[in-house]
């Protein structure tokens, strides 16, 4: 059920914005003002668009058949580390992209909505702050 909340609040939101990018960055940018230095080269906010659209891709996967998702997140951990973006800011983009949600939606956020994206968020959480693909490989088998 969950799993269709989240979609159904990215379905919601794509008919009422073409380009949440702007968005997105925008509120990452004034919650997190030392981040925009990292996207200076990025003048046509390509850069953005792209890395969104990867979100909400891993996102999908991840409340759906969850092929790739979990690796993604742990290798971006740490592939974003090496542009001096540290885990917590990482994980807290995940939360910028829930928000955004929320604040487009207003009156249509239901409080499902409100608790499957806490629930998602709580389950992204673990593949951030545990990018050690074999620690988490092993975390499982038990």
């Amino acid at each position: 059920m969950s799993a269709s909340l989240i979609e159904a609040s990215l379905e919601l939101a794509a008919e009422r914005c073409e380009d949440l990018t702007p968005l997105v960055y925008e509120r990452l940018f004034r919650e997190h003002p030392e981040m925009e230095a990292l996207f200076w080269r990025d003048t046509n906010h390509a850069v953005k668009g792209e890395m969104l659209s990867r979100v909400f891709e891993a996102i999908l996967d991840f409340v759906g058949e969850r092929k790739y998702a979990s690796t993604m997140i742990q290798c971006e951990v740490v592939t974003h580390e090496g542009y001096d973006v540290p885990p917590d800011v990482f994980r807290m983009f995940f939360a910028t992209v829930a928000a955004t949600l929320k604040a487009l939606l207003a009156k249509d956020w239901t409080a499902d909505m409100d608790q499957a994206w806490v629930k998602l968020l709580a389950d992204l959480d673990y593949y951030v702050i545990h990018p050690d693909q074999y620690e988490t490989s092993m975390a499982k088998a038990r």
